[in-house]
């Protein structure tokens, strides 16, 4: 319906046409919905993934600076081929926007960054895996405990730090793309249930209600640039509520109304945090049922067959797999600290042959 016309309206017209749009259950956009991003994440419609079995090594250039040398049944290979051996068919890298600083996450060596993430990233390609880029928007650790402002960035705010967020995740995504290393799915923000580029985006103090359009706009921007440059990768928005459901229910819903577009749900799970392997089970059986997106478990380390179990049985085969973090040294890691691979490894073959991951 619409109020303009070719002639004059009288203020008590608009009144009454106002009123009558209500009535009948109409209302005007939000500001957060009529951004200039919001037209370009409105008509993707991405091809069915297959299965997911992955692991987050952004770690591995720092433990080869260190000297160490990844093994399988004594014969020294590339950890990245270790791990497709066993079943692994994705690889995802996390990225921070200016690691080397000196409140960096790696001061004056850069670790994690646009440099070292291509040079990962052609790795990955050249062994035939897939690619999941992790947008931290962040100089370093980004999760539901914080959520850092890039230091370049700490002077935008509204429209113009929407803007910075479009057009770094824009020239990341066509600096990979010039090298034939294109992902395959793209994370903006990462663990993000709490927001992203905190005070801006944050959801977690007293007055969050009126800072989700804030987060909304921030998420919008960055799916723009994900579906300009790159419209055939996936994109995740990733919560760290594996068995949380009325909080992810909540998130969502709140995102999805504020025009957020994106194809995959994506979850942490860490049973110290987020409660129990059949919690996990009744939360993602819900977004599955819920929501027209795919659900992936996309963060964990303990009950590797039990994680993996629930997210490959979800209803109306809409769980796609799960992605392990750090495996190559941290929490439950598949090889040991001196880069030998160990029991836990062909926990994998299993989880692989089980599951038909190709």
């Amino acid at each position: 319906m619409r109020l303009c016309a070719t002639y004059p309206v009288s203020k008590l017209q608009l009144f009454s046409s106002f009123l009558l749009l209500l009535l009948l259950g109409f209302s005007y956009p939000s500001v957060a919905q009529t951004t200039s991003f919001s037209s370009a994440t409105t008509t993707h419609k991405p091809k069915k993934p297959g299965k997911m079995l992955g692991a987050d090594i952004s770690f591995l250039p720092q433990l080869e600076a260190r000297g160490i040398t990844f093994t399988d049944k004594g014969q020294p290979k590339d950890a990245i081929q270790i791990l497709k051996d066993h079943g692994f068919n994705y690889i995802r890298l996390r990225l921070f926007h200016n690691p080397a600083a000196d409140s960096g996450y790696s001061p004056g060596k850069g670790f994690c960054d646009l440099a070292h993430t291509q040079q990962m990233a052609k790795r990955i390609k050249a062994a035939g895996l897939k690619f999941l880029l992790d947008f931290h928007y962040s100089d370093t650790w980004a999760d539901p405990q914080k959520q850092f402002k890039p230091a370049a960035w700490q002077d935008l705010h509204g429209p113009q730090l929407e803007q910075a967020v479009h057009d770094y995740t824009r020239d990341v995504l066509l600096a990979l793309q010039a090298q034939g290393t294109t992902p395959d799915m793209v994370q903006v923000g990462n663990e993000i249930n709490h927001g992203m580029i905190w005070p801006d985006g944050d959801i977690h103090s007293a007055d969050s209600v009126a800072r989700l359009d804030n987060l909304a706009g921030l998420l919008r921007a960055g799916v723009a640039a994900v579906r300009e440059t790159t419209p055939k990768a996936l994109v995740m928005m990733h919560i760290a509520l594996g068995g949380q459901n009325e909080q992810s229910v909540y998130w969502l819903d709140n995102m999805i109304r504020r025009g957020v577009t994106f194809d995959i749900i994506g979850q942490s799970y860490y049973p110290q945090w987020h409660r129990t392997i059949p919690d996990l089970q009744r939360n993602l059986t819900d977004l599955a049922r819920r929501y027209p997106q795919d659900v992936v478990v996309v963060e964990y380390s303990a009950l590797k067959r039990e994680v993996n179990d629930v997210a490959f049985n979800l209803p109306r085969k809409k769980g796609l797999g799960t992605f392990i973090w750090e495996p190559l040294n941290t929490w439950e890691q598949v090889f040991d600290k001196q880069g030998k691979a160990n029991e836990l490894l062909p926990v994998y073959d299993e989880i692989s042959k089980k599951y038909k991951v190709k």
